[in-house]
């Protein structure tokens, strides 16, 4: 089998090199908090009770990813938060969390509050998935 390559000195392929990599620091010393993804839908009595709608339970038909992240002993201006479409990169002093995203999200248009009496940080995030405007009109 032959390997099409444009340059022969590159070690591997823009397709091959994970979305969010550049985000990864194997150096840093920060451990890492614990976290839970969750999916939302938006239901209404034809879904639940009638059953009128297309939409299931699964994954597929949801609409919003909400991602959880306990962060005890922090304040809310020690956290950074950055969204791109498939990663979400946070630091605080302490923590340290990269996350690659299981579905392409609207980075422009989140939403992040942190519960202090919980000391969780709690971020839901629009997925944008193609054929989305068919699927959930």
């Amino acid at each position: 089998s032959q390997v099409k390559s444009e340059n022969r000195k590159t070690i591997w392929n823009a397709e091959e090199v994970p979305e969010g990599s550049e985000f990864d620091d194997t150096w840093d010393p920060r451990e890492q908090p614990e976290y839970q993804i969750l999916f939302k839908q938006c239901v209404g009595t034809e879904d639940v009770f009638f059953g009128m709608s297309s939409k299931d339970p699964s994954t597929a038909c949801c609409e919003d990813v909400v991602i959880k992240i306990k962060l005890p002993e922090t304040k809310y201006s020690d956290i950074a938060l950055d969204i791109q479409d498939k990663v979400l990169d946070l630091r605080t002093p302490k923590k340290k969390l990269l996350l690659h995203l299981p579905y392409h999200v609207d980075s422009k248009n989140g939403k992040a509050r942190f519960l202090s009496e919980e000391e969780t940080l709690e971020v839901t995030l629009r997925v944008s998935r193609k054929f989305d405007f068919v699927n959930f009109v």
